[in-house]
């Protein structure tokens, strides 16, 4: 039987490298990541942190990502993957170990928000708690998509 493509090609898609990387679907999310990352450990930093425990897994989870996503774009971007098909598993792994814990991060920080609520005299904490958990959430959701599109393509 005849194929239709030569057995020497390969039906995955490349790896991009450069600029591709902002204009391909699974990796274009890894600067929204980034920029949303960064305005979750902001605003949780500029808080006045009344539960440590909470607001400090938040910190851990969106300052190791915020690092490790730029590690990755940089990587990307210089091409350092050589169009490798382990850099789509690593890829793959990373953003969903990332997304679950980003997840549990995104519930602490709203159970931060419901808390500050009741503090007196301290409406700009709740209005930076409330923005930091809007950011977790989108955050969540992109490493989600980012996740689920690597799996489609």
């Amino acid at each position: 039987m005849d194929s239709a493509c030569p057995p020497g090609a390969s039906t995955q898609p490349t790896v991009p490298s450069g600029p591709a990387v902002f204009k391909t679907i699974p990796y274009a999310f890894i600067l929204p990541e980034i920029l949303c990352g960064t305005w979750v450990w902001i605003l949780v930093a500029a808080t006045s942190v009344s539960l440590p425990l909470l607001q400090g897994w938040v910190m851990y989870v969106s300052l190791s990502s915020w690092l490790i996503s730029l590690l990755l774009l940089l990587s990307y971007l210089f091409g350092l993957h050589k169009n490798s098909e382990n850099w789509r598993v690593l890829d793959s792994l990373y953003h969903g170990a990332t997304a679950i814990l980003y997840m549990s991060a995104a519930v602490l920080q709203a159970n931060a928000t419901i808390t500050s609520e009741f503090r007196p005299r301290m409406p700009l904490y709740y209005q930076l708690n409330s923005a930091a958990s809007f950011f977790t959430f989108i955050t969540t959701f992109l490493y989600i998509l980012h996740a689920f599109s690597i799996y489609y393509r």
